[in-house]
């Protein structure tokens, strides 16, 4: 469902439909699983490569067809997905890996609170003492995939091997690690032919990495998607003929300018009744004293006004922005969220200087960040 929150389009997530979280669980269904679900009309194949481009955005895509003509012609005509909220990788990527959404896996930010502390964990960084099996205990999609007979794997950056958020999303199935495009191409296509049905999952990162650093309206983001349109293109032409490749992502990204970026720090009464702060420029994670979420609700959504949509966790809830919210997963949710809007976004110099340094962001509930492609090239 798309709203508006004052000239913003604010875009509530699907988790039962055309959400990222039910392309594996389709793909299941689409290579000849029973039990599945089959409702975003894969084509059927004995062979499915889904790969996750990071950042690359529905309309971000729409915006610079020209520099990414493979990837667009497969988008003519399509609808997009949404992701899960907040709209960042690491909740992203671990609900395309379980099928579930944020409120039932339980990565839930950037970072978030580790409960019983006042601690934050970054799921990107994950911390040596926190088990991510424990934090995340469902099994993946890829692993029951593996388990009914159809061959699964992951084919990513060999630094990713066994790290917090690869076991949080792609654990129970051989890791193939990586270290360039050309070693991504021989191991996809290699393990595609090695099988008679195999579902292999792959990521590529240098978009998103772009984007923050350079912005994604920089010329140095469109040399990436140049480059990756043209890698992608040739990913698939080494491909069986029988095999069909899908292309997402795990969220889009806005620019910031200067003028719209808040830094809290300037203000601490609005940090009184704060313990812990938490979660990304574009999403924050507000953890208060016990009793003080209304107040602190109301103070913040006084000061951000329409830069910003600002609840408390019951409220997220209610609007379904987690969907369902397992009893473990809830200490881990910010007792308030503030989800910025337009060109707006709540830093901290203090906590997070390393944003202040960025020029992409994403997390938030924007079309801009919560809409990512779903193409198909089917099989030959």
């Amino acid at each position: 469902m798309t709203t508006t929150a004052g000239s913003t389009e604010v875009v509530e997530p699907d988790y039962a439909g055309r959400g990222l979280a039910s392309v594996l669980p389709n793909v299941a269904s689409a290579v000849g699983l029973d039990g599945w679900p089959d409702h975003l009309g894969l084509p059927p194949a004995p062979h499915y490569v889904v790969v996750l481009v990071d950042g690359l955005g529905h309309r971000l895509l729409e915006r610079h067809a020209d520099e990414a003509p493979y990837l667009a012609g497969l988008a003519e005509g399509t609808r997009p997905l949404t992701v899960g909220v907040p709209s960042t990788t690491a909740t992203s990527l671990t609900s395309l890996g379980t099928g579930l959404p944020p409120g039932g896996h339980g990565v839930v930010g950037y970072t978030s609170r580790i409960p019983g502390s006042d601690r934050t964990l970054n799921a990107l960084r994950w911390p040596a003492d926190v088990d991510p099996v424990q934090w995340q205990p469902h099994t993946g999609v890829l692993e029951r995939i593996g388990r009914a007979g159809v061959a699964a794997s992951s084919v990513n950056k060999a630094e990713f091997a066994g790290s917090g958020l690869t076991l949080c999303s792609q654990r129970g199935v051989p890791f193939h690690g990586i270290t360039s495009v050309w070693e991504r191409l021989e191991a996809v296509a290699d393990l595609c032919e090695a099988e008679d049905r195999a579902v292999v999952y792959a990521y590529e990162s240098t978009l998103d990495h772009a984007g923050h650093e350079h912005g994604c309206t920089s010329e140095q983001w469109r040399e990436r998607l140049r480059a990756i349109d043209a890698d992608l293109r040739h990913l698939r032409d080494s491909l069986p003929d029988d095999t069909a490749m899908l292309v997402t992502a795990d969220h889009g990204m806005v620019d910031l300018p200067l003028e719209g970026r808040f830094d809290v720090d300037t203000e601490p009464q609005l940090l009184d009744d704060v313990v812990v702060l938490a979660g990304e420029a574009r999403f924050r994670h507000l953890y208060t004293r016990t009793g003080a979420e209304a107040d602190v609700a109301g103070l913040w959504a006084d000061r951000l006004g329409e830069q910003a949509v600002v609840l408390t966790r019951d409220e997220a809830e209610a609007r379904g922005w987690f969907g369902e919210v397992e009893p473990r997963v809830r200490p881990r949710l910010g007792d308030v969220v503030v989800a910025s809007l337009g060109d707006f976004g709540v830093f901290t110099s203090a906590r997070f200087a390393v944003e202040m340094r960025m020029n992409g962001f994403h997390g938030s509930v924007t079309a801009d960040e919560m809409l990512v492609p779903l193409l198909v090239d089917p099989p030959r």
